[in-house]
This record gives C-alpha cells, sequence and structure tokens, in this order.
C-alpha cells in the first residue's frame, strides 16, 4: 500500500464527514477534533487510526510499518458507518427531539399549574 492511497483514504472519511456530518475542519484530524463526537467510539477509533497512518504514510522509513490490513478494515468501518447517514433522517431526527423536548415542558408546566391551583384551593 503507498502512502498517497493511505491519504486517499483518510481524504475520503474526512470529504464523507463534511458531507454528512457537516463538520468543517481542513484534514481528518482537524474534523475529528470539531465534531468526532458525532462517530460512535469503534469508529471514531478508526478513523483516528487513519489519521495516524496517513501521518506515518508520509515519512517513507515509516511507511513499511504501517499495518495494511488494520488500515483497510478502519477505512471500511468508517466508510460503511458514513455512508449509512442521511442528511434526511439527522433532521428528522432533530425535529422529533425539539418536538419531545417541548412537549415534555409543556406537560411539567401544566401539572405545576395544576398543582399551584389545587394547593391554593381554586380546584
Amino acid at each position: 500500500m503507498s502512502a498517497i492511497t493511505v491519504q486517499q483514504m483518510a481524504d475520503r472519511v474526512a470529504e464523507l464527514m463534511d458531507s454528512r456530518l457537516q463538520v468543517r475542519g481542513k484534514g481528518l484530524a482537524a474534523k475529528l477534533q470539531n465534531g468526532g463526537r458525532n462517530l460512535p467510539r469503534d469508529v471514531r477509533a478508526n478513523a483516528e487510526f487513519l489519521v495516524e497512518a496517513a501521518t506515518m504514510a508520509k515519512n517513507p522509513k515509516l511507511l513499511p510499518q504501517i499495518d495494511e490490513v488494520r488500515v483497510a478494515e478502519a477505512y471500511n468501518s468508517c466508510l460503511r458507518h458514513l455512508t449509512a447517514i442521511s442528511r434526511h433522517d439527522r433532521r428528522k431526527a432533530l425535529a422529533r427531539s425539539i418536538g419531545a423536548n417541548i412537549a415534555f415542558s409543556l406537560l411539567v408546566v401544566f401539572a405545576l399549574l395544576i398543582t399551584v391551583l389545587v394547593w391554593r384551593g381554586f380546584l
């Protein structure tokens, strides 16, 4: 596996993070620092391994030390997770979460209002 291939893999994962998760930054390392919390732990660890492998690939003496099978597995894991994310589903989940928070807040306020009215003797 060449240094260019490892760098292309890291760039592809960075591109997917930008398009699917809207994480900004220059390069995969910056994107992981800014939006790594949006990834599951194992996918984040694989992406960090890709960053490390891309850094090692820049040095010709360290290039033979890169575990090619592990790099391929890490890349496939990141690709599998990021291609499954759709922008529409994320927006729908966000809207559902906001709606649930509003409904719960209204329920708590209504329960407190009823409690105060009973306590004051109006009901």
